[in-house]
């Protein structure tokens, strides 16, 4: 007999993957440069040319065995230095590379921090718009995802709905900043301020409150923006990240788990992800992959891109009546639809070949989100399909 709750899945999926597969299958109607595309966040920028060099000699001038083999089980050793070495360097804090562990990417990371810290029955909460993954993420460890509303002014952390939720059965608060979808970054004051509470909730229910942060948009950061390193405020982090978006290396699905050595547990927390592994299949990434990275671990691609979409579209998208709250980061954008019927309004902009995605499924129902990882020129030719739908709704 099959699996029934995989099962039941297959009718619950992906909003995001099913427009980018409509918008591949348009494409080969129409064009690919006639398909506004703003589903998937899928990097549109180069590699950095360092990291396929690096690639190069590593496959041709070092030992075979080395570059293919398996890697120990938390990861090889030097590439877990040069990442503490680099966090060091940029954050202040005292990692090293017993408080690393690598991964298959963030979703990998995520995966083994949950675990980490929480069991069956405990909750975790996360606050809406967040991504829709953290369902399956969190609930089929055995605990339960918990969203808090949006605070749509602004998209922080909207606290006074947060404490209301909050009980002794949370072990654990899942962030992500810069976030996925709004493009919003949690400011030094609201990363305070929850570090605080925490804190504070940790004396009032005598154990430890851990808080995950999800830090694959850290890179992409635009001018002027505050944009805090989470760690630095709150002991008991465990930092998700994924080179996958500061790289353009989504495809290759590396990335680590960083846990704050002021946890008490930090190492042990490590040690414990390497057993974790054994249990749902993840026996570290390639080794090739990880000594790639090390190597330039302080570079990033050229994400300068990134602002320059994003000031276009919320100019332009501003001037035709769209309200949104201005991104400081990410390659998201996430207004409020023309009606209040986002899925009925996304399905309206198809008729432009603009894919876009409703935000019911990250806890914004009436919102869309544009993942405008795109062509610039591509963004600049949009603007008249947006002029058209919007003319629409007058």
């Amino acid at each position: 007999m099959i699996a029934e709750e995989y099962k039941q899945m297959l009718g619950k999926k992906s909003v995001i993957r099913e427009l980018s597969e409509y918008g591949t299958e348009r494409a080969k109607e129409i064009g690919f440069e006639n398909v506004f595309d703003y589903s998937l966040g899928n990097p549109s920028v180069p590699v950095p040319q360092a990291f396929t060099d690096k690639l190069v000699e590593l496959a041709t001038s070092k030992n075979p065995a080395s570059v293919h083999g398996y890697s120990p089980s938390l990861g090889i050793d030097s590439v877990r230095e040069k990442i503490a070495a680099s966090l060091n360097r940029r954050f202040g804090i005292g990692y090293e590379k017993e408080h690393i562990f690598m991964t298959s990417g963030a979703a990998g990371a995520i995966a083994h921090a949950l675990r980490s810290v929480t069991g069956k029955g405990d909750e975790v909460i996360t606050f809406a718009p967040y991504f829709p993954e953290y369902n399956p993420y969190v609930n089929k460890t055995g605990a339960v995802l918990k969203i808090v509303p949006a605070d749509t002014a602004n998209f922080q952390i909207n606290f006074p709905e947060f404490e209301k939720m909050f009980s002794s059965k949370v072990m654990a608060v899942l962030i992500n900043t810069p976030n996925n979808p709004s493009g919003i970054v949690y400011s030094t004051e609201t990363i305070k301020k929850l570090a605080a509470f925490l804190t504070e909730k940790e004396r009032e229910f005598g154990h430890d409150i851990f808080l995950i942060s999800d830090e694959p948009y850290r890179e992409i950061v635009f001018e002027h923006v505050d944009a805090p390193y989470v760690a630095k405020y709150y002991h008991n982090t465990i930092t998700c990240y994924s080179f996958s978006k500061s790289l353009s290396l989504p495809g290759e699905r590396i990335g680590y788990i960083a846990v704050n050595p002021a946890c008490k547990d930090a190492k042990l927390i490590v040690e414990m992800c390497g057993q974790i592994s054994r249990g749902i299949g993840h026996n570290c990434p390639p080794s090739i992959i990880q000594l790639a990275v090390a190597e330039i671990v302080d570079l990033t691609a050229d994400l300068s891109v990134y602002e320059t979409n994003m000031n276009i579209l919320y100019k332009a998208l501003a001037g035709l009546g769209f309200s949104c709250v201005k991104p400081g980061g990410t390659f998201y954008m996430f207004p409020k639809a023309l009606e209040e019927d986002a899925v009925q309004f996304c399905n309206r902009a198809l008729k432009y070949d603009l894919i876009l995605v409703p935000a019911d499924s990250f806890g914004c129902p009436g919102y869309f989100r544009m993942a405008y990882c795109i062509p610039t020129e591509k963004v600049e030719r949009s603007l008249e399909a947006f002029r058209k739908l919007a003319q629409d709704y007058k």
